[in-house]
């Protein structure tokens, strides 16, 4: 199908655009036919995306798909997927219907809270097929618009707060990957993603400031590649915007965050700071490894002292997204398809939790754990469905989240034992304050008064787990679903990746 991604792309912005010019009013007919038109919108996208994966090819490690057609001012617009990417985009369209079902009971202003979840799946649909770097940043920073507004408008009591706590963060850190990708388009001469793939961009030692940088060039533009991808992952210790954003989000804001919008950081790795800096890579792979060590115990820790729900399956996140780094800076088969598969688990298991806090929320209107307890006695259906993506959040066997931790710290221990071990007490921690929520909020006796007439989830709700228990536990048992696809394109990433860098230039690395 000719234009295939484009259209994939650019069916929830017309959907948006639908509304926003014909739909008018604020009264229940209006809010029920904007809620069905993005509901319809997201669930065709998803249809149009199923062609995409059956028709790609994962032996072709190249790009697939591809469109490149003239643009403004000399620009181009190119985009088209490879392994590496075409899970994300497929990712991003599974989740879109059910977080617009999600919030069918939202009452203030729909028609443009569903202009904005619209909005958002095109642009984040569009960081991953974007071939040309002027497109990629122009998907990656008008993201933060339609997220920032969901925050601002629909969240909690400092939803202002946490909105521009949301936008300053990601915004200031993605100014430097904008100097980067100027000096990178000097430098090669064009803003095309593939051939900067294929360019050598200078390595030898510089002096700036009386300092001797190690890597050069390739240093200098991964430094300010990274202070804006480990900020949207979040990674310690520039994580601290991500409780605050997931608090005073709405549930289905929340959903899309951890799902997805946090996967563009690791997306942002494996296509730019790997291929295209790879001597830099390996000799800040020691610095990048140790971030995500200590992020994965900090953030557990951290979890452990939480009272807010959200707030603790937000620190979960950054723990999580600790394993994804590692995985990549590992640079090996094992941890690069680790951390791939990590980040496709995370987006069901986290989506997934996000939505239990949120099925909680709706009746009693409060996140606070202490608020709970005894839910099993009520709510057995929803005491079932939490505990199994509780399960799935530890790493069980059987679910994918178990799948993606195993291969990462696989794939670190042939690097580094000393951060393997680390990481793997982060598998403990995990264990405890995952279950200590669980525990807290679902088990014992029901003896609180305002808890005696909640009721069970309903129908819609269930509907809305059923995909995400499927996926959780069809990657978990068959988990070459996702490694047939992305393995073929990572052999060839990370052999290129130590192809490109000199022995005396590994030695130096390795011997941090």
């Amino acid at each position: 199908m000719e234009n295939l991604l484009s259209i994939i792309t650019f069916t929830p912005l017309v959907a948006a655009l639908i509304l926003a010019v014909f739909l008018r009013g604020e009264d229940k007919a209006a809010q029920s036919n904007a809620k069905w038109v993005a509901l319809v919108a997201t669930s065709v996208t998803f249809l149009v995306s199923i062609f995409l994966i059956a028709g790609f090819d994962p032996a072709d490690t190249g790009f697939q798909f591809v469109e490149d057609h003239a643009w403004i001012m000399g620009l181009r617009y190119k985009v088209g997927v490879d392994g590496i990417s075409v899970l994300f985009v497929m990712l991003t369209t599974f989740l879109m219907p059910l977080t617009i079902a999600a919030c069918w009971n939202v009452e203030t202003r729909v028609k443009e809270y569903m202009i904005a979840f619209l909005v958002l799946e095109g642009l984040m649909i569009g960081v991953f097929v974007a071939l040309d770097l002027v497109l990629f940043y122009l998907y990656f920073e008008a993201g933060l618009i339609p997220m920032f507004l969901i925050i601002g408008i629909w969240g909690g009591k400092d939803r202002i707060y946490a909105a521009f706590k949301f936008f300053l963060y990601t915004f200031l850190g993605s100014v430097l990957m904008l100097v980067a990708m100027i000096a990178m388009y000097v430098d090669a001469g064009t803003t095309d993603i593939a051939a900067l793939l294929r360019h050598d961009f200078a390595s030898q030692t510089i002096g700036l400031f009386g300092f001797q940088i190690l890597g050069g060039m390739q240093t200098l533009l991964w430094l300010a590649f990274f202070a804006s991808f480990a900020v949207k992952m979040p990674m310690w210790p520039v994580h601290t915007w991500l409780p605050d954003a997931h608090v005073q989000a709405p549930t289905a804001g929340s959903v899309v965050l951890a799902a997805i919008l946090l996967k563009m950081g690791g997306y942002g790795f494996l296509r730019f700071s790997l291929p295209m800096f790879p001597i830099a890579s390996d000799l800040l792979a020691p610095f990048v490894l140790w971030l995500s060590a200590i992020a994965i115990v900090y953030a557990s820790l951290v979890a452990l002292a939480q009272s807010d729900m959200k707030k603790l399956i937000a620190y979960s996140s950054v723990g999580h997204m600790g394993y994804v780094t590692m995985g990549i800076f590992a640079a090996n088969q094992q941890g690069v398809d680790g951390a791939i598969f990590q980040m496709i688990s995370h987006g069901f298991i986290s989506g997934a939790l996000f939505l239990c806090v949120g099925v909680i929320y709706d009746r009693m209107h409060t996140r606070e754990i202490d608020a709970y307890g005894g839910l099993v006695n009520k709510m057995p259906a929803y005491a079932l469905i939490f505990m199994f993506f509780t399960m799935a959040n530890v790493g069980l066997p059987g679910t994918s989240g178990f799948v993606g931790e195993f291969l990462t710290l696989v794939g670190i221990f042939q690097v580094n034992t000393w951060v393997a071990a680390v990481a793997t007490s982060g598998v403990i921690l995990s264990a405890a304050y995952a279950l200590w929520l669980y525990r807290r909020v679902v088990f014992g006796e029901l003896i609180k008064e305002s808890l005696k007439s909640i009721t069970d989830m309903t129908r819609r709700e269930k509907v809305i787990f059923a995909p995400l228990i499927a996926m959780t536990l069809l990657l978990g048992v068959y988990p070459r679903l996702v490694t047939d696809i992305i393995g073929p394109s990572v052999t060839a990433l990370v052999t290129d990746y130590h192809a490109s860098i000199p022995a005396d230039v590994a030695g130096v690395a390795a011997s941090h």
